[in-house]
């Protein structure tokens, strides 16, 4: 039976290895395989949020993302385990802070940078077999692209194949990401790409790493409990929807029946006096109709 390991989709175990300078080597490979960039062309990684706050591993609702500069682009990674309501609007809405929130006062628009969103999700989110979708301000007849600054990315886990493949490089680090096992691990090393190897190395010694091996488990309850708030509020609002549309529901049949009887009422009125022998118009007027 294998050692237990870290799992690198867990939000504080991906920025705690991607976040470390000695680790720079398997951010930038990481990046250049992900965003499909040459390897060469990547010159600068500055990541502009490298610090892991208390209140953000135990924290509920809290985000462990990853934001740096790359060369002359913006770039934020994020990893989602759990699917949530209105997920796409968030990503939406933190990539516009992304894209915005580097425009100082005097800068003109035309200074904004490109900005990427990357979302590694352990959930299925579209409807294809395809596990990468790359979304981009296009017209929708034309597929004329309005900018190139925006480009919001999504990996889903679920969709990876299981096989190893050395040469398809995006699906190995989305393997190693996904892994749950030294088996997994293991398979991923005898690949002999480098550097996958020593992300490999670096799970390993996380693994054995008693102070990680805690903020993980603490990060793991706070995500836990955060789904269960969540589903907790949505089976009360539920709720709350069944007991009012209940109390809408007698109110209106109560409602109906009242009209219905005296629409019967004003029926049996009117036969009335019709047989007195009152005019349509006598009648129509004594009903206020």
């Amino acid at each position: 039976m294998g050692r237990n390991i870290v799992k690198a989709k867990l939000d504080i175990i991906f920025k705690t290895m991607f976040s470390k300078s000695e680790n720079e080597d398997i951010l930038h490979s990481f990046l250049s395989t992900m965003l499909e960039l040459p390897y060469d062309s990547i010159k600068e990684i500055v990541i502009q949020n490298s610090e892991i706050l208390p209140e953000t591993i135990t924290g509920k609702f809290s985000r462990l993302d990853l934001k740096m500069q790359v060369d002359d682009k913006l770039v934020n990674v994020e990893m989602q385990i759990k699917n949530e309501p209105d997920f796409n609007d968030r990503v939406l809405y933190y990539w516009s802070k992304l894209y915005s929130g580097d425009l100082k006062s005097g800068d003109e628009y035309g200074d904004l940078k490109q900005s990427i969103s990357i979302n590694i999700i352990n959930f299925n989110m579209f409807e294809c077999p395809e596990f990468h979708s790359c979304f981009k301000v296009l017209e929708v007849n034309r597929h004329e692209l309005l900018t190139d600054k925006c480009a919001i990315h999504f990996f889903e886990l679920k969709k990876i194949n299981k096989k190893i493949n050395k040469n398809n490089r995006m699906e190995l680090w989305l393997q190693l990401i996904n892994a749950e096992s030294e088996e997994e691990l293991e398979m991923l090393r005898q690949t002999n790409v480098p550097e996958i190897q020593k992300a490999v190395m670096v799970i390993h010694q996380m693994s054995e790493d008693e102070k990680i091996q805690e903020l993980a488990r603490l990060r793991e309850k706070a995500l836990h409990d955060e789904a269960s708030a969540l589903g907790h509020a949505r089976r009360e609002g539920e709720q709350i929807g069944i007991e009012k549309g209940e109390r809408i529901g007698i109110e209106k049949g109560e409602k109906i029946g009242i009209e219905k009887g005296m629409e019967k009422k004003e029926q049996e009125i009117a036969k009335r006096l019709k047989e007195l022998g009152l005019s349509d118009d006598m009648i129509k007027a004594a009903l206020n109709k």
